[in-house]
């Protein structure tokens, strides 16, 4: 870390701790990463990723200022929300910072081929989960004066996607509007809601749901003419964590688009 990474912080994220949901690869692992390169305390969730990359950001976390630890779970179901909420306190003894990230379109599904069974397993991944998550930090928050929740959201929640993605693009809506409802909620708590909202972010979500030319053809129509990165929104989180740099900004839904969406 180089003083000028100090400057810009304030320190505000050394020894800080931080729960990264969905950090096993892509938006998350980034985020995780980063917050460990600012001294943070990260504990890494992950599902379907593999356990070598996870341990390998664990350890480079480890190697560097920061310090870290993995778990995995899927967190479509209440108790495995809580438990990773619960075993991330246990290992550090509390915590400061929430990023809810994990999420999945699951598969690209026509309006005639939805049914109950999907529609569910979207929503209990993408929103249900973050509902529970902020729901079982919100004891701990309270109790040591207010912490920090950060949603992840994504441009398909304003736009509405592309086709097929119709209950994944209305599952970041709810998170949208219910990162706007709880900062309200909890201010009160001196607890912060924000949320991320990307764009079309190359990485292994889009080899696994869209094509390489889908991916062309959205990516010359980006006013900065590149796709993102998962490094493009890491910043993010941390000007979101960094109460030095963030402390007067809740309820706000940051694009992270190269200029695909303004708002």
């Amino acid at each position: 870390m180089t003083e000028k990474q100090i400057d810009l912080l304030g320190n505000d994220l050394s020894g800080k701790v931080v729960l990264v949901t969905g950090g096993g690869s892509g938006i998350g692992a980034a985020i995780a990463e980063a917050f460990g390169c600012y001294g943070a305390k990260v504990g890494i969730h992950y599902h379907c990723s593999d356990s070598q990359i996870v341990s390998e950001c664990v350890g480079k976390i480890k190697a560097g200022e920061g310090d870290a630890f993995s778990l995995q779970a899927d967190l479509s179901s209440r108790p495995a929300v809580k438990e990773a909420i619960e075993k991330t306190i246990k290992h550090f003894g509390r915590l400061d910072i929430l990023v809810n990230n994990a999420g999945s379109m699951v598969a690209r599904r026509r309006l005639e081929e939805l049914d109950d069974d999907f529609i569910n397993q979207v929503f209990n991944l993408n929103a249900r989960s973050v509902v529970i998550a902020c729901q079982t930090i919100l004891p701990g928050f309270i109790a040591q004066g207010g912490g920090c929740i950060i949603n992840v959201s994504s441009i398909s929640a304003r736009t509405g996607g592309s086709p097929g993605s119709s209950i994944y693009s209305a599952s970041k809506a709810f998170v949208s509007t219910l990162t706007r409802s709880l900062a309200k909620e909890l201010a009160e708590q001196n607890i912060r809601v924000n949320a991320i909202s990307p764009g079309t972010i190359d990485t292994a979500f889009h080899e696994q749901f869209s094509t390489r030319e889908k991916l062309e053809n959205t990516r010359s129509s980006i006013p900065l003419q590149r796709l993102g990165t998962a490094e493009d929104c890491a910043g993010t989180a941390l000007y979101l964590a960094a109460e030095s740099l963030s402390g007067y900004v809740t309820g706000q839904i940051i694009e992270v688009n190269g200029g695909q969406l303004m708002a």
